[in-house]
């Protein structure tokens, strides 16, 4: 008894007394990424070079700018796609050339230019919430802007825009340089690792692992279809290797669906031969060949799931084997999972959403309320160079990038880091051409630790930023400090202005958009196997429903099931929607308490989520190929506890027990889904 007490207060000494606490650890844990080398070169030869070439010519001012340009398109170069590349740094580079032309005509202006990085802080807000390349596009436009502004720039004004764009058209050639030799392999790497990614799955099938496996089928599953469809969408299907790609990324569908039943249902399909048999698919794919189908040996099928799988291998080998023909059609290539829109219709949407969306406006008054209060605030108080304050404010509030509390605690801590490697380098290194091989090494860190998180990425660009700022105003080492103050001011204005003061920053979304996922759970069912009496919408047309999903009408009330097609565009949807729902999860987890802690309750019924559309797959497939159907009446009682329990995530804010029982046959292929839909609505919050 003696040794237990004492072995116990052993334990608590070597406890820390102080510890951090967990959501910044999780902040400060980095993330495993591999090291892009490629991107690591162009970016220290983008942002070395204008420096050597400035200096050369006895302009290094010109060639800071130029480098300033560089930086933008090195942080915007994030595709592998060549064509993406284009889209991707060349947009940015055209509002941040707007932003430093907008800034440097209201230098030196005072309320007028807190007026006008207001409003144009506004304006980047509302942009992000369009896209990916809209949200860069965004942070350049308010970005060069604000240095614009808070930095004499060469005259006349259109001087310090040509040279940016120059930097990022110097990325941009660089970027490109590959294009000629290898025009395809970008897309043709991408669908190869949606195929490995797949027969991990497989291996995985009736393990424990099989969760994260078909979290990582469905990542790559989307960036291919992302990638290959965007490019399919600007060659209108005259490009006869991105038909047959696209026909090889289509053909993986019902071999994933199949890949549910054999997770849950599968005997032979789970065997070794059938994740080794989809390898070798995949090392076709990336190698380009065209090979006569081979002859498959697969085990014998046991059920409806090994059917499954047997008949989608096999159709899979004879379209990735399939001979070059002349005609895209050949390989059957249907976009059943949908082509990007038109043009026109696309920025159409995209002007709604920013003119329309209550998220705009609130995302942009937002940002605009911070940078105006930042601006005020160093035009009321001395702050040197005081353009550092919105740039900090800038990048932690980006809306679309993250937590807010965390972002500015872990742009501190990355920005101390930074300065003090900035210190280091502009009080040791002498001034000049001693500048070109020390931005070869900082510029090399950019790309080489960005994915490891948030506080890395500021490490290793602030030390770059502060050495392109000493090439214009020439402060040298009495430049680090008052950066490292503007920085600490910056987030302190963030976190009052842009979090405290928004009640919504304390709370987690994950309720409602697992809710909307839910509820989309609900169609889904009805689409696989048709809807109960109730399930549809009613249309204009008296006596006639119209499914909510497919469109499928039919008599009496009860809505059809829809096509494979409709199925597998509702089920990409659903997963698109689930891993938003994650990420928003693993974002709140970064978030201090009590809004971290409430999100940690959710994850059980965000994994219930995922296994119900699992098993609706699962069960789908199988009656596809020889199981008896489910009843109507079992159809339309486990799609009624689904919307109930969507209601119930949308009315309350912890996670309530709602005991259930759906009644159906036991040995029928709706089984386990009423497993998982019980399950989901018995999971109740810790805190009941």
């Amino acid at each position: 008894m003696g040794d237990t007490v004492g072995s116990r207060a052993d334990t608590q000494r070597k406890q820390p007394l102080i510890s951090p606490p967990e959501w910044l650890i999780r902040g400060l844990r980095p993330q495993r990424a591999p090291i892009p080398r490629a991107a690591v070169v162009r970016a220290s030869i983008a942002l070395a070079a204008p420096l050597a070439v400035g200096l050369a010519a006895g302009q290094p001012g010109y060639g800071a700018l130029v480098a300033m340009g560089a930086l933008s398109g090195v942080i915007g170069d994030t595709a592998d796609a060549y064509r993406m590349r284009i889209f991707n740094i060349a947009v940015p580079q055209c509002f941040g050339a707007v932003g430093v032309m907008i800034g440097t005509l209201v230098y030196g202006d005072g309320w007028i230019a807190v007026a006008v990085l207001t409003l144009v802080a506004l304006v980047s807000g509302m942009i992000s919430t369009i896209g990916a390349v809209a949200s860069v596009s965004g942070l350049l436009l308010l970005l060069n802007s604000v240095v614009g502004a808070g930095l004499p720039m060469p005259g006349p004004w259109w001087k310090a825009p040509l040279l940016l764009s120059l930097g990022g058209l110097f990325v941009l050639v660089l970027a490109l340089v590959g294009w000629p030799l290898r025009a395809r392999t970008p897309e043709r790497t991408a669908v190869a690792a949606t195929y490995r990614a797949a027969a991990e799955l497989l291996a995985a099938a009736g393990t424990t692992a099989y969760g994260d496996r078909r979290q990582a089928v469905t990542g790559s599953l989307n960036a291919s279809y992302d990638l290959i469809l965007a490019r399919r969408a600007h060659y209108h299907g005259r490009s006869t290797s991105m038909v047959r790609l696209l026909a090889q990324l289509n053909v993986l569908v019902p071999l994933i669906e199949a890949a549910a039943a054999a997770h849950l249902h599968g005997r032979a399909s789970r065997r070794p031969e059938i994740a080794a048999a989809v390898r070798d698919l995949a090392d076709v794919v990336a190698t380009g060949r065209s090979d006569a189908v081979p002859d498959l040996v697969l085990p014998e099928p046991e059920g409806p799931a090994d059917r499954a799988m047997n008949a989608a291998l096999r159709h899979a080998a004879a379209v990735v084997h399939h001979a070059d023909s002349d005609h895209p059609d050949h390989y059957g290539a249907d976009d059943r999972l949908g082509r990007p829109a038109e043009l026109g219709v696309r920025a159409r949407r995209a002007a709604a959403t920013v003119l329309l969306s209550p998220t705009s406006w609130r995302y942009g008054l937002r940002l605009a309320l911070c940078i105006g209060l930042a601006q005020v605030l160093v035009s009321v108080v001395s702050v040197p160079r005081s353009y550092w304050v919105a740039l900090t404010v800038t990048f932690v509030l980006k809306p679309d990038f993250g937590s807010v509390f965390s972002r500015a605690v872990l742009r501190a801590l990355g920005t101390a880091v930074g300065v003090l490697t900035a210190a280091l380098v502009l009080g040791v290194v002498p001034r000049g051409w001693w500048d070109v091989p020390v931005m070869v090494v900082l510029a090399a860190l950019i790309p080489a630790v960005s994915a490891n998180g948030y506080a890395f990425q500021t490490a290793a660009i602030t030390p770059v930023i502060l050495l392109i700022s000493d090439q214009l105003n020439h402060l040298g080492f009495h430049l680090v400090l008052p950066r490292l103050l503007d920085s600490l001011i910056g987030c302190g204005i963030t976190l009052i202005a842009g979090y405290l003061l928004w009640p919504e920053s304390w709370h987690t979304r994950i309720g409602d958009r697992l809710a909307v996922a839910v509820e989309e759970s609900a169609r889904y069912v009805e689409c696989a196997f048709g809807g109960g009496i109730g399930s549809g919408r009613t249309d204009s047309g008296a006596g006639t429903r119209t499914d909510g999903v497919t469109g499928a009408r039919t008599d009496g009330g009860t809505a059809a099931p829809g096509d494979h097609g409709d199925r597998a565009r509702l089920r990409r949807r659903l997963y698109r929607d689930l891993s938003v729902v994650r990420t928003e999860f693993q974002r709140a987890l970064t978030e201090p308490p009590p809004t971290g802690k409430r999100a940690a309750a959710w994850w059980p019924l965000v994994v219930a989520a995922e296994r119900i559309v699992d098993a609706t797959t699962a069960a789908r497939v199988r009656v596809d190929h020889g199981a008896r159907p489910p009843a109507p009446e079992e159809v339309g009682e486990v799609t009624k506890q689904l919307r109930e329990l969507a209601q119930g995530l949308r009315s309350s804010a912890t996670l309530v027990e709602v005991p259930t029982r759906i009644e159906g046959d036991d040995e029928g292929v709706l089984a386990p889904l009423r497993q998982e839909v019980v399950a989901a609505r018995e999971i109740a919050s810790p805190q009941r």
